[in-house]
């Protein structure tokens, strides 16, 4: 008995190539997104500069049209017909990957509500390079992006933050990162945090400590210059004083939502206990 062949259909149209770029370091430009560039009809990028001179030092040709926050209902549109059309767009941005913290998921949202094929070319991505060098939990972690800039918008923010148990990755600029660090102290608690500043660049700095100690050395230069993503502890994985009893620290990493086996697991941790004695401890309390 023969079996039906069901043969895949592409969608009509071009393809939307969501392509990564370098952070900075030139060389993590991948081959295969050199080739989806040079094979595209248009590139999409935030600014036609900036990712100008990247196809000209890769001696690319293909032409660009500029993407970004205040023309991209229009320009969205323009593109989307050249998909329509059957030919192909790549979609970058200044850095990294498309589509995080800018317009680009818009243009994604409104190809795939069409039909048409949208496809990653994957590589850098701040997100994960900051996650991949900051010694924080990695398991879970909650992307937050820019904080509101307005100071009471932004301790709203962080007050609905303040009992979220993952790890928490925000971006921020660098004229309000000095007072988004001071909020953060007031209202999350001086915990444990990483610093990415410049990520592959010539004058690249990964720092991890306090929150406090992170404020203190940023105050202290007066002008803070480059892209940041700061890496803050999830209110489960807040340091602990090690004289801090088992029960205390227990109920703490409870109410921040952590299951039984969780906490247990992470105070023996915290404390440098074996788990089966936490257990029999936080087991007798309840």
């Amino acid at each position: 008995m023969s079996r039906a062949i069901i043969a895949t259909v592409p969608p009509p149209g071009g393809t939307l190539f969501v392509v990564a770029t370098p952070l900075g370091n030139l060389e993590d430009l991948s081959p295969r997104a050199l080739r989806t560039m040079r094979q595209a009809a248009l590139v999409a990028c935030e600014d036609t500069r900036r990712t100008g001179n990247l196809l000209r030092n890769n001696e690319i040709q293909t032409p660009t049209t500029s993407f970004f926050e205040h023309n991209e209902r229009w320009k969205g549109e323009q593109i989307l017909e050249i998909l329509r059309a059957g030919r192909d767009v790549a979609l970058v941005s200044n850095a990294g990957t498309p589509g995080i913290s800018d317009p680009g998921y818009r243009l994604v949202r409104d190809a795939r509500s069409e039909g048409l094929r949208v496809v990653p070319v994957p590589g850098p991505s701040a997100v994960i390079t900051a996650l991949s060098v900051c010694g924080l939990p990695t398991d879970r972690f909650l992307f937050v992006g820019f904080l509101p800039p307005k100071a009471a918008a932004r301790t709203h923010a962080l007050q609905e933050l303040a009992a979220e148990g993952s790890t928490l990755v925000f971006y921020e600029s660098p004229v309000r990162i000095v007072g988004a660090l001071a909020d953060m102290i007031a209202n999350l608690g001086d915990r444990e945090a990483f610093l990415c500043r410049e990520a592959t660049k010539l004058h690249e700095e990964y720092v991890k400590g306090r929150l406090s100690e992170l404020r203190a050395l940023l105050a202290a230069r007066g002008t803070v210059k480059g892209e940041i993503v700061l890496v803050v502890a999830g209110a489960g994985e807040r340091p602990a004083d090690r004289t801090e009893s088992v029960e205390s620290l227990y109920a703490r990493l409870s109410a921040a939502g952590k299951t039984r086996r969780e906490a247990v697991k992470e105070v023996a941790r915290i404390l440098a206990l074996p788990a089966r004695d936490v257990y029999r401890r936080v087991q007798k309390k309840d």
